[in-house]
């Protein structure tokens, strides 16, 4: 196996988080690799510091899951029955679903929310129940949208009425359906990590981290360039899409470890430089980056953008193509004589 070579220490939770603007955004697959060797008390703490900066932590990289086979049956018929928008109807009649959703269409709801809701922040509690019914379906159309995703709809209701009643007690002024919008979404996207977590998502990404660099180096050594993500993604046996997920976690991961060293501001490029320079990934980019003044200024700027040695981001055939004039052919066969020149040269 192997091993990558920066670690989550108990801080890099902590400086990530705090790297993020209030009311901004986490990925929360990425949340969920960072925090996998963490005890349940610091992933505690580092929930608590999402909720007090308002950081919502996104869903959408953790696709379809379930924690058994059982579960799995459930989840694919709610999401099928949000689909084609047949609940509660096509649930039997004693399901728990169905008759707390029945239950919820059954409150009165009239009445506008927002004059509601200034009247409670003014002090008047009496309109509580009535504000609550009337928000009542907004949580159920947050928690449609994550079907199947892992928790089951009737905790997902249950766990979005909690952030419901957190966003009425915290209003202050503003738009108050999108400020209730807000702490609903958080409580759902909160219940659905924590279910990832368990089904060991945070481990399987780290594996699938470790799988990529592995790969990665391996297919460069065989090649002489730099891989392409379908060619990565056929040897990892993974679609593009998730490749390039993991690449960009691997990426990030490598950045967090660079910046938890905390290097005097003097020695900053020469920490990071030498970070890089320990794998054979980026000892290739060096011998060729010193080789470029042996090319052409065409081919210089094609193994330049190929190999991403200004801005350290490879880019595709396709993408040099773009910029360059050129069909995806035409920059790979191009790539292979430029590579073979510098190879005469050495």
């Amino acid at each position: 196996m192997n091993h990558l070579e920066f670690s989550f220490g108990e801080a890099v939770w902590e400086q990530a988080i705090a790297g993020i603007a209030p009311g901004g955004e986490m990925d929360g697959v990425q949340f969920l690799a960072m925090m996998e060797p963490e005890s349940e008390e610091n992933m505690e703490a580092a929930l608590s510091m999402l909720d007090e900066k308002d950081i919502l932590l996104t869903v959408d990289a953790l696709g379809d899951f379930a924690a058994s086979a059982d579960s799995a049956v459930r989840l694919r018929l709610e999401k099928e029955l949000v689909k084609q928008g047949n609940l509660p109807q096509g649930l039997t009649e004693n399901d728990p679903l169905r008759l707390y959703l029945e239950e919820i269409a059954a409150l009165p709801a009239c009445g506008d929310a927002q004059i509601l809701a200034e009247q409670y922040a003014q002090g008047d509690e009496a309109v509580l129940p009535q504000l609550t019914n009337l928000m009542l379906s907004r949580v159920a159309e947050a928690a449609f949208a994550l079907a199947g995703r892992g928790v089951l709809l009737l905790d997902l209701l249950q766990e979005g009425g909690l952030g419901l009643w957190q966003g009425i007690l915290s209003f202050q002024g503003g738009e108050f359906e999108a400020h209730c919008d807000r702490y609903v979404k958080r409580s759902l996207h909160r219940a659905l990590i924590l279910q990832a977590r368990e089904f060991g998502v945070g481990q399987k990404m780290r594996q699938a981290m470790e799988d990529y660099r592995s790969t990665d180096e391996q297919l460069l050594a065989d090649l002489g360039r730099n891989p392409t993500l379908e060619e990565l993604a056929e040897a990892l046996h993974m679609t593009v899409e998730e490749t390039t997920v993991v690449a960009e976690m691997l990426e990030t991961a490598r950045r967090m470890h660079l910046a938890k060293q905390e290097p005097e501001p003097e020695e900053e490029e020469l920490a990071q430089t030498q970070a890089v320079e320990d794998t054979a990934y980026f000892q290739m980019r060096q011998r060729i980056a010193d080789l470029l003044s042996n090319l052409d200024e065409t081919d210089t700027q094609l193994l330049t953008l190929r190999f991403g040695l200004e801005k350290g981001l490879p880019m595709s055939a396709e993408e040099v193509g773009k910029i360059m004039g050129m069909t995806a052919d035409e920059v790979t066969a191009r790539e292979a004589q430029a590579l073979s020149k510098l190879r005469n040269e050495e």
